[in-house]
């Protein structure tokens, strides 16, 4: 489970995560609600080996949370990683505008 601050390890895990491009068709089909892999990989044209490793990554990064319904398992997106990654940009974009301070004469 995400808390609503992000340390470094936890922003680490999550930008290392989200930085290949398969994941982020992943999560682009998420953001629909949530999903079977049967239905994922059709839409991603992926074999099912490859999605399961990429959800696996999502999923213990903390984006994904998923269950199971009889032989399906279905994925969808977990609001409190995407809430904490959310604070921890805005928290990052605070400092952005802070001068620095002088160095000594």
């Amino acid at each position: 489970m995400i808390q609503n601050t992000l340390n470094r390890e936890q922003s680490r895990q999550l930008l290392k995560a989200l930085a290949d491009p398969i994941r982020l068709d992943v999560i682009h089909a998420l953001a629909q609600g949530e999903r079977c892999v049967c239905d994922l990989t059709g839409e991603l044209n992926l074999s099912q080996s490859k999605l399961s490793f990429h959800l696996r990554v999502l999923r213990e990064a903390g984006l994904l949370t998923d269950r199971q319904s009889g032989r399906w398992i279905y994925y969808r997106l977990q609001p409190d990683a995407l809430a904490a990654l959310e604070a921890w940009l805005a928290e990052l974009r605070r400092h952005c505008s802070q001068s620095a301070t002088p160095c000594p004469s």
